[in-house]
């Protein structure tokens, strides 16, 4: 499996510094918070995007994805949401990054057959639109939809290759799904698994991988036992918690933290 980590944990961080942390401690690739406070956002222009592919392809890191705050099941009309994720999987496309991510972002006075429906039908169109680009829209186990039995009511529906799964590890053990479970349901559609740590259920700050309650190594095990060999992404959540410890002082000891654990599985 590749590592990686989410520029969540480095808010603002220019992109050199980024590249300059991921070639330091051995991670293979970024994934990049598209923000319009980040320095990558899909406003960016075209010579900004070449040049910020230049940079990737200079220091030998990969764009994994672009993570983006699209809400594929909120109501509403369908074509602020599809522009939305065009944009993002345009910006993809322009940085070489294989994936968007997008939330699902239902409202839960709604039916969730409802809900379920609006956002197959939005990731069924815009399936086309990544299709053509060569890009992956993944939907990831969160908020509304924060299990595997959540998600996979949206992507069987959908039924494309270019729309799958991003397994955000937190969300499914939070709503009560053992990591065999998530995997059972998303395998079939998953692109690839941020990682992360926690103290609690009650406290969801950022810890170093390792330190908390989250079943990594549950995780681990079970990808490693179907011959699963993806991505594995750090998703600090920095931004959100500012008292956090700064991540770039954990980047090494997590990336040995991930290694044990997929030694151990192997």
């Amino acid at each position: 499996m590749k590592l990686a980590f989410s520029t969540l944990g480095v808010p603002g961080l220019p992109v050199p510094e980024v590249l300059a942390l991921a070639t330091a401690h051995g991670y293979h690739g970024v994934e990049l918070r598209a923000h319009p406070e980040e320095p990558v956002h899909p406003g960016l222009s075209p010579a900004d995007r070449a040049r910020t592919a230049a940079l990737f392809k200079e220091a030998g890191i990969e764009v994994l994805g672009v993570a983006g705050y699209t809400r594929v099941a909120a109501p509403g009309d369908d074509a602020p949401v599809l522009e939305e994720i065009r944009g993002l999987l345009g910006l993809a496309h322009d940085l070489g990054a294989p994936f968007v991510r997008v939330f699902p972002g239902a409202d839960p006075a709604l039916p969730p057959e409802e809900s379920d429906a609006v956002a197959a039908r939005r990731l069924g169109t815009a399936a086309e639109d990544a299709a053509a680009l060569g890009v992956r829209i993944l939907l990831e186990t969160h908020d509304s939809h924060p299990t595997g039995a959540d998600a996979i009511r949206v992507l069987g529906p959908v039924g494309h290759r270019q729309v799958g799964a991003l397994w955000d590890v937190m969300h499914p053990w939070l709503g009560g799904e053992q990591p065999a479970q998530t995997y059972a349901s998303l395998s079939p559609h998953l692109g690839y698994v941020q990682v992360k740590d926690i103290a609690s259920a009650e406290d969801t700050a950022p810890l170093p991988l390792g330190a908390g309650v989250l079943p990594l190594t549950e995780c681990v095990d079970v990808l490693s036992r179907h011959g699963w060999d993806g991505w594995l992404c750090w998703e600090y959540e920095k931004r959100w918690h500012e008292t956090a410890a700064p991540l770039p002082e954990l980047l090494g000891p997590g990336r040995d933290h991930l290694v044990r654990l997929l030694g151990e599985a192997a």
